[in-house]
C-alpha cells in the first residue's frame, strides 16, 4: 500500500530550503501530479493535430485523390449522390483547393450519426465514406476531451489553469537564490542519478516554459465557463461580432442542426435569417455566388436545415488577416452579409491571433515546429518529473514534499495561485477542493498518539 510521506521527502540542502520554497515545491509537486497525465495525452494529440493535412492526406488518399475534372458536375448533383449512397441528409460541403480532390460532405444520419463522404467532382462517383471527420476528427475529439463526455470541457479549463500554475511555480523554484544563475544546462551525462533528470527537467522548463503557457492560455477560449463568460463578453461588447451589414438580419443564435462549421472562434454559432424564399436553395446559385465574389477556396458551405437561414461559406485559411465568411441567400444567391478578419473587434482579433498561433498555422512551418517542441517539452518534462519522484520516493510511499509549519511559508503560494483563482474560476474551485484534501492528508499523516 501507498502512503503519503510528510517526513520522508529528500534532504534539504542548509538553508536551501525556506518555508516559502518548501510551500511552492510541494504545490507544483501536486499540480504535476494532478495534470501531468492528462497534459501529456493533451501535447500527445495536439503534436498530432499540427500535422493534420499531412495525416488526413496520407490515410484517406486513396478516396480524395480523382482525376482532375475538365467540367465539374453541379454540386446540388454531387449533395444527391452523398444523401444517396448514406441515406442520410448533407449538412456541410468541403469545396477543395485542388482539382485533383474530391468534394466532401458531412452527412446527418437518421440515427442523428455522421458521416463523411468523398464524391467525385467529374462524375459524382462516392469514393469513400468515412465516421465523421475521420481519423483527424477522434484526434481532435481526444485533444479537446470531447471523447470522456460533455463535462470534460471543464476538465479542459481545470487542467490550463493548473497548467499555469506549474509554470509559474516551477519559475519560482529555478530562480537562483544565493547562486549568480539557475541552471541553464545539463551538467550530468549520468543517466542512472537523479541530479542528471533534476537538470534535465529545469532545462526544458527554462527553454519551454514560455511556450507551454502560451499553448495553456490560448487554449482557454474553448473552456466551457471562462471560454464562454468572457467570450460572450468580447462578443457583445463591440470587441468581438460585428454588427451585420444595414440591409442585412441581426445575427440569430443557430439550432445545433444549423450550427454552421469553419468560421472560427469570433462567429461560432451564429447565423443570418434571410427573407422568405419562392424558389428553394440551391448549392449551384451559392457556389456560382462565391466564385463572382473571387473568395479563394477551399471553402466550407454550411448548409443550413432551417429554410429561413442564409447558407454559411468559409474560407479556410492559415492567417487570421485571410478571414472570411459569406453568408448567402440560397435561393437568391444574394450576398446578406461579408465578413473578414478586418470587421472583428480588438478582443476577437487577438483570440483569433492566439488561436491559429495555437494551432500552429499563422506562422508557417516555424510556427508549426515552435509548438510541436512545446508538446515535446512537456513529455519531457512528464517523464524527467516521473523519473526524478521514483528515485527519492522511499519505498511503500508518496514522499510529497514536506509542508512546513506556521502561516508566512503560505503567501509566496498563495501570490501565485490567488489571482489564476480569480481569474480563472473553474481552477479556483479545483484549489479550493485541493487545499481541503491537502490539509486531510497532512492531518491523517500525522502520528498516532500511543493508547494506555
Amino acid at each position: 500500500m501507498t502512503t503519503i510521506d510528510t517526513t520522508g521527502a529528500a534532504p534539504a540542502a542548509p538553508g536551501l530550503l525556506s518555508g516559502a520554497y518548501r510551500t511552492v515545491w510541494r504545490w507544483h509537486f501536486y499540480a504535476g501530479l494532478l495534470v501531468l497525465p492528462i497534459l501529456m495525452v493533451m501535447a500527445l494529440t495536439g503534436g498530432l493535430y499540427l500535422f493534420k493535412g499531412e495525416i488526413d492526406d496520407a490515410v484517406y488518399r486513396p478516396m480524395a485523390q480523382v482525376t482532375p475534372a475538365v467540367r465539374p458536375l453541379a454540386p446540388d448533383r454531387l449533395r444527391a449522390a452523398a444523401e444517396t449512397a448514406t441515406g442520410g441528409t448533407a449538412t456541410q460541403m468541403l469545396v477543395p483547393a485542388r482539382s485533383d480532390r474530391a468534394v466532401r460532405f458531412a452527412v446527418t444520419m437518421p440515427d442523428q450519426s455522421k458521416r463523411t463522404v468523398f464524391v467525385d467532382p467529374s462524375d459524382a462517383r462516392v469514393t469513400g465514406v468515412t465516421p465523421f471527420g475521420g481519423v483527424m476528427e477522434t484526434v481532435k475529439r481526444l485533444h479537446s476531451l470531447a471523447l470522456i463526455g460533455p463535462w470534460a470541457n471543464a476538465l479542459v479549463e481545470i487542467v490550463a489553469g493548473w497548467t499555469i500554475i506549474l509554470v509559474a511555480t516551477g519559475t519560482f523554484l529555478w530562480w537562483p537564490r544565493g547562486r549568480k544563475v539557475g541552471v541553464v544546462a545539463v551538467t550530468s551525462n549520468d543517466t542512472g542519478r537523479r541530479p542528471f533528470w533534476r537538470d534535465l527537467h529545469a532545462v526544458t522548463g527554462l527553454y519551454a516554459g514560455g511556450i507551454i503557457l502560451f499553448l495553456a492560455v490560448t487554449g482557454m477560449p474553448w473552456s466551457v465557463v471562462w471560454g464562454h463568460q468572457v467570450g460572450d463578453w468580447i462578443k457583445s461588447s463591440g470587441l468581438g461580432r460585428p454588427t451585420p451589414p444595414p440591409a442585412a438580419s441581426p445575427w440569430a443564435h443557430a439550432a445545433h442542426v444549423d450550427a454552421p462549421a469553419g468560421v472560427g472562434w469570433t462567429m461560432e454559432g451564429m447565423v443570418m435569417p434571410t427573407p422568405p424564399a419562392l424558389a428553394p436553395a440551391s448549392l449551384a446559385t451559392v457556389v456560382a455566388t462565391v466564385e463572382q465574389q473571387a473568395m479563394p477556396r477551399p471553402w466550407l458551405v454550411s448548409i443550413p436545415a432551417d429554410p429561413g437561414l442564409a447558407v454559411t461559406v468559409a474560407r479556410q485559411v492559415t492567417r487570421v488577416e485571410d478571414t472570411r465568411t459569406l453568408y448567402v441567400d440560397g435561393a437568391t444567391g444574394a450576398v446578406r452579409a461579408d465578413i473578414g478578419y478586418r470587421d472583428f473587434g480588438a478582443g476577437a482579433r487577438a483570440t483569433e491571433w492566439g488561436i491559429a498561433v495555437h494551432q500552429g498555422t499563422q506562422y508557417g512551418q516555424i510556427n508549426r515546429y515552435v509548438m510541436l517542441s512545446g508538446c515535446l517539452a512537456i513529455w519531457l518534462l512528464g517523464v524527467s518529473a516521473l523519473v526524478m519522484w521514483w528515485k527519492r520516493r522511499p519505498k511503500g510511499r508518496l514522499a510529497a514534499p514536506v509542508a512546513p509549519p506556521g502561516p508566512r511559508a503560505k503567501v509566496a503560494v498563495l501570490a501565485i495561485v490567488l489571482p489564476l483563482a480569480i481569474l480563472y474560476p473553474l481552477t479556483g474551485l479545483s484549489l479550493v477542493v485541493a487545499v481541503v484534501l491537502d490539509r486531510l492528508v497532512r492531518v491523517l499523516s500525522l502520528p498516532k498518539e500511543p493508547t494506555t
